[in-house]
């Protein structure tokens, strides 16, 4: 039995990959690139693009299971091909956004839900991974940190409950090879609420340093943010923060109530990363 990871390029897909691997299990890493993918020796490596189905056949060929990122674009083809290879079971890292109001209409949630629904609709059995805010994303404050300059904020007190990569690959992992997670949909997020302000005094005890705090309107977030994601995608982050700012963000599924082991914090994954939020010269 083989398992297919895609998106075997980002932090979790590589996680997974490392981890099965070093379980011994027969693992085949898929990405548009394999030529930029790096994988473990032993690793099987293919090329799959949704947008090109021509490739499903030869890298689901053998494949049992399939940790999928959430690609709405050929996923019917994606699906149809699974089907016919003998595919087992489909994990999907998808997102907590789906259970927002108005998500099928929603950037952010939309492209979850689409592949969700596409997988339900299909004869194969399934898992869906629903991670919260990633404590990754939180490099995205790593430049201005970096410059000693003023984290600028419009909803700085908005809370959230940032889940470390490290325990959504261990959590993909478990619903891979055991059976515990099959056929669920789980919630997935860090193991205590906080809000932005405090993830960045977190950070400031990590790197032994102020990190001060801007708030600004939102219209200059707009105008920010609008530099780098599309307009609907800076809005409903907007919207999603400021309607965080009310009280402490729920705390749902981690490794603790999933697989009985600690859940990492916040504070663990800022130690793990501070080198990301080193002076800048």
């Amino acid at each position: 039995m083989s398992i297919l990871v895609t998106g075997a390029r980002g932090k979790v897909g590589q996680a997974v990959i490392a981890r099965l691997h070093s379980a011994g299990l027969a693992v085949r890493a898929a990405s548009a690139r394999p030529a930029k993918l790096t994988v473990p020796d032993g690793v099987e490596v293919a090329e799959l693009a949704l947008d090109r189905p021509e490739g499903l056949d030869a890298a689901l060929r053998g494949v049992r299971q399939v940790f999928l990122y959430p690609e709405p674009t050929g996923v019917q083809e994606l699906i149809r091909a699974a089907e016919a290879a003998g595919v087992e079971h489909v994990v999907l890292l998808s997102s907590s956004s789906v259970l927002g109001p108005d998500a099928e209409n929603d950037p952010l949630a939309g492209h979850s839900l689409r592949v969700e629904r596409a997988l339900a609709g299909s004869g194969l059995t399934r898992t869906f991974l629903r991670p919260d805010t990633f404590a990754s994303n939180s490099l995205s404050w790593a430049r201005p940190i970096g410059m000693s300059m003023p984290v600028q904020l419009a909803y700085p007190d908005a809370h959230i409950a940032p889940i470390h990569p490290e325990d959504i690959a261990d959590i993909a992992v478990e619903a891979l090879t055991g059976t515990s997670l099959t056929g669920r949909s789980v919630t997935l997020t860090g193991p205590e609420s906080l809000t932005f302000r405090e993830q960045l005094t977190v950070l400031a005890g990590t790197l032994g340093r102020e990190i001060p705090v801007e708030r600004i309107t939102r219209a200059e977030a707009e105008r920010q943010m609008g530099r780098y994601m599309p307009a609907p995608v800076v809005s409903s982050l907007l919207n999603l923060w400021e309607a965080a700012g009310h009280g402490p963000a729920a705390v749902a599924d981690t490794t603790r109530s999933l697989l009985g082991r600690p859940a990492r914090t916040f504070r663990q994954w800022a130690r793990e990363n501070a080198a990301a939020f080193a002076r800048q010269h």
